[in-house]
C-alpha cells in the first residue's frame, strides 16, 4: 500500500485563515455557495493572462480554446458552458468568457476561438456583445491569419433577420483571414436540435487539433452549485396575489403577481428574471385539432418521447407565434401561391406585418392545408419559457417573487387571441401553482457602492425591476439618490405602482420622478384648428427636457438603467446621446463614445426585449 501523499500547504497565513473562519462562521449553505462563487470570480481575474505562461511553463494561447458567449437571456451562455465542460472533460485547456468581458486586445494572440452568440429582436446583438461586434466590424480589427474559429448563432425565426449577428461575425472573421473549423450553426428556439450536434462537432475538431494537456490550467471560473430548480426542473410556485394595476378605463390589462418561493431554495438578486413555463389554452388546442380534423388522443413519438397529440400541443409546442420555417412548410402543403410569394426574401417587412397578431389557428383557417399528427408536431417549434423581470427584493418580500405582467389579449374577427404566458398566469387564479425558475441577469445589477446615484428609465412593464431596485436600496440603507423616468399611455389609468412611488417620494427614498403619458391631451397637446397635433410625450422627451440635470448626475458617477421594449430602448439611447452632446459640449461620435464608456464601466445597463 503506497503512503498517502502529503497535503499541500494552505496558501493563506494563519492570520488570514482565522479571519476566513470568522467570516464563514454561521453562514448557511446558500451563503457558502455564494461566497465560493465570489471567490472563484476573484480567482479568475487573478489567473494568468493569455500572453503569460501557465503553471508548468507552457504557453497558453496555442494550446487553449477560448469559448466566448454573447447572451441576452442566458441561452447562449448555457450552451457555451456546456461546450466548455465538454472540452474540459476531454482534457483540453479552455477559457470561458462573456463577450462583454473579453479583452479584444488578445484577439490577435488567439489560436482557437468558439463563439456562441444570440441575435436579439430583428438583428441586434445582445448588450454584452455590442463592444465585441463593434470591434470586429470596425477599422481596428486586426488581421487574424493565425486564428481557427467556429460560430454558433442563436435566434428566433419569427424575426426576418434570423441569427443575423452570428452570420455577421462568422463572415467577418473569415474576412479577417481566420480559418473556419466547422460550418456555422443557426439555432432556432429549439436550440438543442442544432446546438447539440454542433457542440459534438466542435469537440471532435478540438480533439483533432489540440492535444490534451494536464499542465495547462483552464482559465475559467470554478463551477458553482447547481440551482435547485431550473428550466428543466421548475418549481411549482403558488400564486398568492393576482391584482390588476391598470384602471378599468385602460385598454391595457397589466397585472401584479406575487408568487411564493417558500421551500424552493431559489434565490434572486434585483435585476434577475423569473422564467415561467406556460401551457397553451385547452380551448386553443381544441380549435387547432378541429381545424385540422385530427384526434387529440393520437400518440405521437418524437425522439425519446411518445405523447398524445393533445399533450404535445398543450404543453410542448408553440401555438401563438408563427415562424418562417412553419410557414414555408405550410405553403408547400397548401399549394398557396400568395403565401409562397409572401415568403420571398425581398418581402421581409410585408411578412412581418402579416404575421403580426396572427397565430397558428389563424393560419390554418385562412390557408387550409392537410397535416398529419406526426408531421405537425415535428414542424411546430417548442413551447419555450417566458422571462419576466422580477419586481421585488427578497430583503423586502422574503420568499416571494413579484412580477408585473401585461396580459396580452386582442380580437381577430370575433375570436379572442392571447399571449400564451400572460394568459396562463392571468387564468391561473389565486392558490394555483405555476412552474418557474430564476434566470440570473448579471448585466443588470445594482452598483456595489450603495452611495452611487441611480437613474432608472422604464416604460410600461419596464418599470418592474426598478420597483425591486428601490426596495433593495431602502432595505440596505443606501445613501445614493434615485431618479425614475416612467412612461405609459394615460395618467389616470396606467400609472403603475402610483401609490408606492408617491410614498417613496414623500419619504425621501425617491428623489425625483419624471412622467410621460403619451395619450393624455395635456401631455400630447391638442394643437390648433387645422394644425397637426403636438407630438406625443414619451420618456425620451422628458430625458431631453431634463438633460442638464441628467448629465450632471452622470458626471457625478450615477449608474444608468433602461428597461422596456426594443424600440423604446433605441429611442432612449438616441435621446441620451443628444443630452450628452448638448450638455457635455461633444460631437455625435464623442457622445456615443461616452455612452460606450459608461457601458464598459458597468454604469449603463439595459434590459430590453
Amino acid at each position: 500500500m503506497s503512503p498517502p501523499q502529503a497535503l499541500a500547504a494552505p496558501p493563506l497565513s494563519a492570520e488570514r485563515t482565522d479571519a476566513l473562519r470568522r467570516l464563514t462562521d454561521g453562514l448557511d449553505g446558500a451563503g457558502l455557495w455564494w461566497l465560493s462563487g465570489y471567490a472563484a470570480g476573484l480567482a479568475t481575474h487573478a489567473a494568468p493572462s493569455a500572453a503569460e505562461p501557465a503553471a508548468g511553463g507552457q504557453a497558453v494561447p496555442g494550446n487553449r480554446i477560448t469559448v466566448v458567449h454573447g447572451s441576452q437571456t442566458g441561452n447562449a451562455r448555457r450552451v457555451a458552458e456546456r461546450l466548455a465542460a465538454d472540452l474540459e472533460g476531454a482534457g483540453l485547456a479552455v477559457r470561458l468568457v462573456s463577450a462583454g468581458a473579453y479583452p479584444t486586445r488578445e484577439l490577435k494572440q488567439e489560436r482557437y476561438l468558439y463563439l456562441v452568440v444570440s441575435t436579439q429582436g430583428d438583428g441586434d446583438p445582445p448588450d454584452d456583445a455590442r463592444d465585441l461586434c463593434a470591434f470586429l466590424t470596425g477599422k481596428r480589427a486586426p488581421a487574424l491569419p493565425q486564428l481557427r474559429y467556429a460560430v454558433l448563432g442563436l435566434g428566433d425565426s419569427s424575426y426576418p433577420r434570423f441569427c443575423a449577428v452570428g452570420q455577421l461575425l462568422d463572415a467577418r472573421l473569415a474576412e479577417l483571414g481566420a480559418t473556419r473549423l466547422l460550418e456555422r450553426g443557426d439555432a432556432d428556439l429549439d436550440i438543442d436540435g442544432v446546438a447539440t450536434p454542433w457542440r459534438r462537432q466542435a469537440l471532435s475538431v478540438a480533439r483533432e487539433s489540440l492535444k490534451p494537456s494536464a499542465t495547462v490550467t483552464p482559465l475559467r471560473p470554478l463551477a458553482t452549485a447547481a440551482a435547485p430548480h431550473d428550466r428543466g426542473r421548475p418549481f411549482a410556485a403558488e400564486v398568492l396575489v393576482d391584482q390588476r394595476i391598470t384602471a378599468s378605463g385602460s385598454d391595457r390589462d397589466i397585472r401584479h403577481f406575487e408568487l411564493s418561493l417558500e421551500g424552493s431554495g431559489l434565490h434572486y438578486e434585483p435585476g434577475d428574471a423569473l422564467g415561467v413555463l406556460p401551457r397553451n389554452s385547452p380551448a386553443l388546442v381544441e380549435d387547432v385539432l378541429a381545424a385540422l380534423r385530427l384526434d387529440g388522443d393520437t400518440t405521437v413519438a418524437l425522439g425519446d418521447e411518445a405523447l398524445p397529440l393533445r399533450e404535445w400541443l398543450e404543453l410542448r409546442r408553440e401555438l401563438t407565434r408563427l415562424a418562417r420555417p412553419l410557414l414555408v412548410a405550410h405553403a408547400a402543403r397548401a399549394g398557396d401561391g400568395a403565401l409562397a410569394a409572401l415568403l420571398a426574401p425581398d418581402r421581409a417587412d410585408a411578412l412581418a406585418h402579416w404575421i403580426d397578431r396572427r397565430q397558428l389557428i389563424d393560419l390554418l383557417r385562412e390557408v387550409p392545408a392537410d397535416w398529419d399528427a406526426a408531421a405537425l408536431v415535428a414542424a411546430l417549434r417548442p413551447l419555450t419559457p417566458r422571462l419576466y423581470s422580477i419586481a421585488s427584493s427578497r430583503k423586502a418580500v422574503g420568499d416571494e417573487a413579484h412580477l408585473t405582467v401585461a396580459h396580452l389579449a386582442w380580437a381577430r374577427g370575433d375570436a379572442p387571441r392571447f399571449g400564451v404566458a400572460s394568459h396562463f398566469l392571468a387564468s391561473a387564479g389565486d392558490g394555483a401553482e405555476v412552474p418557474v425558475y430564476v434566470e440570473p441577469n448579471e448585466r443588470f445589477r445594482l452598483p456595489a457602492d450603495p452611495g452611487r446615484d441611480l437613474i432608472m428609465i422604464g416604460a410600461g412593464t419596464g418599470v418592474a425591476p426598478f420597483r425591486g431596485f428601490l426596495q433593495e436600496r431602502v432595505a440596505v440603507g443606501a445613501s445614493g439618490r434615485h431618479w425614475l423616468f416612467f412612461g405609459n399611455p394615460r395618467f389616470r389609468s396606467d400609472f403603475l405602482y402610483q401609490l408606492e412611488w408617491q410614498r417613496a417620494l414623500k419619504q425621501g427614498q425617491l428623489q425625483r420622478i419624471d412622467l410621460a403619458f403619451s395619450r393624455d391631451p395635456a401631455a400630447a397637446g391638442t394643437g390648433t384648428a387645422g394644425a397637426a397635433p403636438a407630438p406625443r410625450t414619451y420618456v425620451q422627451r422628458r430625458i431631453r427636457e431634463r438633460g442638464r440635470e441628467l448629465y450632471a448626475w452622470l458626471e457625478g458617477g450615477a449608474h444608468l438603467y433602461v428597461c422596456g421594449a426594443l424600440a423604446m430602448g433605441r429611442d432612449v439611447h438616441a435621446a441620451l446621446a443628444e443630452v450628452i452632446a448638448t450638455h457635455g459640449g461633444r460631437d455625435a461620435e464623442s457622445a456615443a463614445g461616452y455612452l460606450d464608456a459608461l457601458r464598459s464601466e458597468g454604469r449603463y445597463s439595459r434590459d430590453v426585449y
